[in-house]
């Protein structure tokens, strides 16, 4: 949920991995992977709150923040932290700035967001030490560790595109300021 860091199904990977290789461990992964996922959306949000409404523009294609502005206003808090049980590939990242950005109640959205990330981290760790052989013997064919590196050479790619054009905008805007 940062917008620094992408990689599409990494967590829920990580949460199914984890809990499948540790029985006596398992209850723990999905608090785990639920603060990870909520810091990382606390950062997203903030950066919403400090950019503003206007400084959306700056981090979302236009057309794309039509939507999400709309989804924002007209959805509210619970039904934006409720799209966290949509499983991936879903940009929840761009509702969370929005959140911010659009002045969601802080404590409402966090709360859900929270409460409904345990839960889907939770069904999945459950899954995972219920059929974990299984799924451990699937995750490490060779077609899915195929599969899993091309996802981690998308995920890199999708970051360094979002830090190039991090420093682009940045720069455009001082250039902008000088004259």
């Amino acid at each position: 949920s940062t917008l620094f860091f992408s990689l599409p199904f990494g967590i829920d990977a990580a949460v199914i991995v984890l809990a499948a290789r540790s029985d006596t461990l398992a209850w723990a992964v999905p608090l785990v992977a639920t603060a990870g996922t909520a810091a990382g959306a606390a950062l997203t949000f903030w950066m919403g709150r400090k950019a503003g409404e206007q400084g959306l523009e700056r981090y979302m294609n236009p057309r794309r923040l039509e939507r999400v502005r709309e989804r924002v206003r007209h959805s509210g808090a619970i039904a934006l932290a409720l799209l966290n049980l949509v499983p991936p590939p879903f940009p929840f990242t761009p509702v969370v700035l929005a959140a911010g950005a659009l002045e969601v109640n802080t404590l409402t959205f966090f709360s859900t967001l929270v409460a409904t990330r345990l839960l889907r981290f939770g069904v999945e760790a459950y899954l995972a030490t219920r059929f974990g052989r299984r799924i451990l013997e699937w995750l490490e064919s060779d077609t899915v560790q195929a599969v899993v590196i091309g996802c981690m050479v998308v995920g890199l790619a999708l970051t360094a595109s979002t830090l190039w054009t991090f420093v682009r905008r940045g720069q455009t805007s001082r250039t902008g300021a000088a004259t």
